[in-house]
């Protein structure tokens, strides 16, 4: 056991050496993976276990306020985040172009990917207090597997892309997952406003359609890339393929329960939707 934790720290240290980027380095977080993992830890420990055993004996917080708040900050850090790939002229263009022919030419999208791709790391950070708040509401029930399992890995992986491997691919996957977040924040925006306005969200269900109609749009894209043959790094392509085929296995089993399958109700919907939320 100690010569295999040796080997993982020392091909750690290697892969470090072998990427660093001292702008990087600098930044809030980012010069090691321990307080990522510390967060990380004490997010688990708190949704699993202290937050349950905690709120067993108290009164749901209604949060309302904080809620509205939360969700309104959320939508417009998603709008800002979406206008971002637009702020490099031809940006989007040059992933199906120079990237595919040139690997050596000018890249007009590498400030802006390592800048955007802090802030999105950034926002998965923030949304861990999507969980938090469910706890603190005393809704368990909205707590799956796949709810918890996709903030842990959204996180953990922001932070690698950023650090080891930031690459082109992440524009397009970053821009529309940041768009999907503009529409899902609204609807839960309006929810929190309270009942009166549940006349207003009467698209519920076609929220599941565009979200899983992003993972399907990025499956297409990666896969172009691979025939293609961009001149993009190979790793970063598969792990995405890889992360967009389990999340859309989940997330279409998740809908098919909620609304094909007989007899199922509205507690599996917003199981489905409380991890929608959080893509």
């Amino acid at each position: 056991m100690t010569s295999l934790m040796h080997l993982v720290v020392e091909n750690y240290n290697e892969l470090l050496e072998s990427k660093k980027d001292p702008i990087v380095d600098s930044w809030p977080l980012m010069g090691s993976p321990v307080p990522v993992l510390i967060l990380l830890g004490a997010y688990l420990y708190f949704v699993l276990k202290l937050g349950p055993e905690w709120m067993a004996n108290r009164q749901a917080f209604e949060l309302k306020h904080v809620l509205i708040g939360y969700n309104l900050y959320q939508m417009l850090f998603s709008l800002w985040l979406c206008c971002k790939a637009f702020g490099v002229k031809d940006g989007l263009e040059y992933i199906f172009t120079t990237s595919c022919s040139d690997p050596h030419a000018y890249n007009p999208l590498r400030n802006m990917v390592t800048d955007a791709a802090w802030w999105y790391f950034l926002s998965k950070l923030v949304e861990l207090l999507d969980t938090v708040f469910f706890i603190l509401r005393k809704k368990q029930s909205q707590v799956t597997f796949l709810h918890v399992y996709h903030h842990s890995i959204m996180m953990i992986f922001s932070w690698a892309y950023l650090k080891f491997l930031p690459g082109e691919q992440g524009v397009l996957i970053g821009f529309l997952n940041s768009c999907v977040h503009v529409i899902m924040y609204f609807y839960y925006l309006i929810a929190a406003m309270g009942p009166r306005y549940q006349k207003y969200l009467w698209w519920k269900k076609y929220m599941t359609w565009i979200q899983l109609g992003q993972f399907c749009i990025m499956l297409a894209y990666l896969t172009l890339i691979i025939v293609m043959d961009c001149q993009l790094p190979k790793a970063l392509t598969f792990f995405f393929v890889a992360n967009v085929v389990i999340f859309l296995y989940l997330f279409g089993n998740f809908y098919r329960k909620a609304y094909t399958k007989p007899g199922v109700g509205s507690n599996r919907r917003n199981e489905f939707l409380s991890v929608c939320k959080l893509n």
